[in-house]
């Protein structure tokens, strides 16, 4: 597929319909062409996608394995948007359309399991296109894109990332009722726990530690096999579907296709400093309880970056250990030493992420709608996020909320959160 017309940016005028949608600036009096060509399948775009991906900035979320993994996984309509401008690939938003009701709705491949997206771009898009020149040339693109989709609805979107504004940052946008938490890592585990209150961390660690000895000792162990990290996977999900079920909330990992998709990433190769997902737990060493998995997180990393994408613990284990937590303490601890700059907890407000972390990342939906369908679409996501980041915004609404929604205030690690 491609898109069959024109835009002169410059004067907002759409002149005839080509072969080619020019979108930029001027420079002087001339225009900045880029093509866009819409594709519905991966295939044909994965060495220029892999070479685009590799920008330590730009998010996982939106790497080739990923968004792979995603698709094999979901039975819904890829429509990956390529902008190419003198020959070369400058930005490619991978989306999938869905449907609701009638409103053909694009986003992220993954978004409901996404922390961050940035969408894939070079250095020189940030030239060709400025976000008001971007913003101009979408505006007077909407018809063409309203043969495709009603609305593109791009979540947990950064405006400014790493120090760096976002080509989409003029986009029309609502600010999400989540942020993402982060911590820096500085180099070694003193001055990183020095930004975060160290005494009272290490004291806290050194509690759980002569618990989890009294208990048996306990190890630190990374899944190495394909067979190894399927079992944790598998364990993973039964005692998240535990800890779900005690709360009364919905289990958002119950489905076959969410539970295929996490099974091809920990699937596929990893490198050093590249990996879709590796499995971490925390087990009992010795005694009776020699073998237990008591706590198991699920991490990302792609260069410097680590995400956590989901955390869980033995809810019928010591909860006086925090398993959650000194798993995170060990983890962290490890990746101070193997040129890890950021860690990240991920989306969502909770108490343990903000008593870890010094960061905490604003994230915005993008909402560009090219039909009356799309744009009331729009409106109703502006006024559920804006209810829902008022009612987090009241700590005694938003507690009294969350125990109505469990049915009673379950005592539990605080290091799970609904991931």
């Amino acid at each position: 597929m491609q898109l069959d017309f024109q835009l002169m940016l410059g004067d907002g005028q759409a002149s005839s319909r080509l072969a080619h949608y020019a979108l930029g600036r001027r420079r002087g009096e001339a225009v900045v062409p880029i093509a866009v060509r819409l594709h519905d399948r991966m295939e044909p775009l994965e060495a220029t996608w892999r070479a685009l991906e590799a920008a330590n900035e730009l998010s996982l979320h939106q790497s080739y394995d990923w968004c792979r993994a995603w698709a094999a996984a979901h039975d819904n309509r890829l429509l990956i948007v390529e902008g190419v401008h003198a020959g070369r690939t400058e930005l490619l938003l991978p989306l999938e359309v869905v449907r609701h009701g009638p409103v053909r709705v694009a986003r992220f491949l993954g978004s409901p399991f996404s922390n961050i997206n940035t969408g894939l771009h070079t250095e020189s898009f940030r030239s060709l296109a400025t976000p008001p020149a971007l913003r101009r040339a979408f505006d007077a693109a909407r018809a063409e894109f309203a043969r495709h989709v009603d609305l593109f609805m791009l979540e947990n979107m950064p405006l400014s990332w790493r120090g760096r504004e976002h080509p989409f940052s003029q986009l029309p946008a609502v600010r999400n009722q989540n942020a993402a938490y982060q911590l820096c890592l500085l180099g070694d585990l003193d001055r990183t726990l020095a930004q975060i209150n160290a005494k009272r961390r290490r004291k806290k660690f050194r509690q759980s530690e002569r618990r989890l000895e009294a208990l048996g000792g306990y190890e630190h162990d990374v899944a190495q096999s394909p067979e190894a990290a399927s079992a944790t996977l598998s364990l993973f999900f039964r005692q998240k579907a535990m800890r779900f079920e005690a709360m009364g909330l919905p289990n958002v990992f119950r489905s076959e296709e969410v539970q295929a998709f996490f099974r091809a990433l920990a699937r596929m190769p990893a490198s050093p400093h590249a990996y879709p997902l590796q499995l971490h737990s925390l087990k009992i060493a010795t005694g009776p309880e020699a073998g237990r998995v008591v706590a198991i997180a699920g991490l990302s990393r792609k260069g410097d970056h680590v995400i956590c994408q989901f955390g869980s613990i033995d809810e019928g284990f010591a909860p006086e250990t925090s398993p959650g937590e000194f798993l995170f303490y060990l983890m962290i601890r490890r990746f101070c030493g193997e040129g890890v700059a950021l860690f990240d907890f991920g989306i969502g407000d909770q108490a343990y992420k903000r008593s870890w972390c010094n960061i905490e990342t604003v994230q915005h939906d993008l909402l560009w709608p090219t039909t009356l369908a799309g744009s009331a679409f729009a409106r109703l996501h502006r006024t559920k996020a804006g209810a829902k980041r008022l009612i987090k915004q009241n700590p005694q609404l938003y507690a009294f909320l969350q125990r109505l929604r469990s049915g009673r205030a379950a005592h539990a690690d605080p290091a799970v959160g609904h991931r």
